[in-house]
């Protein structure tokens, strides 16, 4: 196998890690309840401290200098915590109070936020763990602009902590995305929530809300989505149950 056809898979783990980061934060986290009653998802605590506060030590250790952050659900909450507590980062608000964008219309809200350069995409309600290597470096370093417009992080469905789907995608061998996983079926890999997108994707999208997927079928069409394998742990935190299956594994912090 070619080392370009490796890259994808195996990264050198001293690439250039995006200097914008957006973070989504806006969800209205349904399945957390009752512990969304009073507070916004990212402010619930997993391992001692706040979700968003876990990604926030990622994106710092790997070298982000600015991050975009969507706000929807109890965005007075969310603002005041990322002010007071969330430092060594530059910080922008990306207001959805009067519409929730869903993932993809969230990009999209914020767009002129993001520049003109590749942006490291990051869900606030899952935790990870480093393997061997930082895992945003990796996902840095695998990322190659003249053949990508997507580098998504996932991981094994059987090593996808406290995660009830069937998947999300299936690989190819040198890493490319062939394909969503299809109703009544199950895919290989789970998507974690952090991925890498070019601005190219973000352009000719609907009004309103609407999901990423509109974004990564239209570079899986092109041949220019792949994926890069963690090698580290990874959980969902979708629900209350979820925090207490993690934090026995990874400690209460």
């Amino acid at each position: 196998m070619s080392a370009k056809r490796t890259l994808a898979l195996r990264p050198d783990p001293g690439g250039v890690v995006p200097e914008t980061a957006m973070v989504m934060a806006a969800g209205l986290g349904k399945r957390m309840r009752p512990l969304t009653a009073t507070r916004p998802k990212p402010l619930v605590e997993v391992a001692g401290q706040p979700l968003i506060d876990h990604v926030f030590d990622r994106l710092r250790s790997a070298g982000v200098k600015r991050a975009v952050v969507n706000v929807h659900y109890l965005a007075d909450a969310l603002e005041a915590h990322l002010r007071n507590r969330i430092k060594g980062i530059e910080i922008i608000v990306s207001d959805e109070r009067d519409r929730l964008m869903e993932t993809g219309g969230g990009l999209m809200h914020a767009r002129d936020l993001l520049g003109d350069a590749p942006v490291l995409v990051v869900n606030s309600d899952n935790l990870w763990i480093d393997g061997p290597t930082d895992a945003i470096r990796e996902l840095a370093a695998g990322w190659d602009d003249s053949r990508m417009d997507a580098l998504l992080l996932l991981v094994p469905l059987a090593r996808a902590n406290n995660h009830r789907g069937k998947g999300d995608f299936r690989l190819a061998a040198d890493g490319r995305i062939t394909g969503r996983r299809g109703r009544n079926r199950v895919a290989p890999f789970v998507f974690t929530g952090i991925q890498i997108v070019s601005p190219r994707l973000l352009v000719d999208a609907p009004e309103g809300p609407f999901s990423t997927n509109l974004f990564w079928d239209r570079a899986i069409a092109a041949e220019r989505a792949y994926g890069l394998v963690h090698q580290g742990l990874w959980f969902d935190i979708g629900t209350p149950e979820a925090i207490g299956a993690t934090e026995a594994v990874i400690g209460h912090g």
